[in-house]
């Protein structure tokens, strides 16, 4: 994904959640590399789709979010959805996490706040439908 594309959705994320001066990075990883983050953090051996991290700043919103393109390619082909609505998708779900949003895990997670204000930025931002 584009760096212009990727500024747009944290921004836009930033811009509906009033969130104010924030400093949020998003980095796109190989397979190889996501895999030794959710090792080294969540004890997880596995890639996963995005890491986010909210850091201690005084006065700004501080964050990293971390997305694997590769798991994102394989989750757009099961839900039978394009791969940049998939991408656009974790950037929003990380920095909705850096801004200290969160989800049940399981099946809870597509039915909480957090999923339902993701999926609205989705919306907004590929203008999908959602069906």
């Amino acid at each position: 994904m584009a760096p212009p594309v990727v500024r747009r959705v944290v921004a836009a994320v930033l811009d509906g959640e009033a969130a104010g001066q924030a400093s949020i990075s998003v980095t796109f990883l190989r397979s190889p590399s996501m895999r030794a983050l959710n090792r080294r953090t969540f004890g997880h051996d596995r890639p996963t789709d995005v890491i986010a991290f909210r850091l201690p700043h005084d006065g700004i919103v501080t964050g990293d979010v971390y997305v694997c393109p590769s798991v994102a390619r394989q989750s757009a082909r099961a839900h039978r959805i394009p791969e940049r609505e998939e991408l656009i998708r974790l950037v929003v779900h990380g920095t909705l996490h850096v801004l200290g949003h969160d989800h049940p895990s399981g099946v809870g997670r597509l039915k909480s706040r957090m999923w339902q204000r993701q999926e609205r930025y989705v919306r907004e931002l590929t203008g999908s439908t959602g069906e």
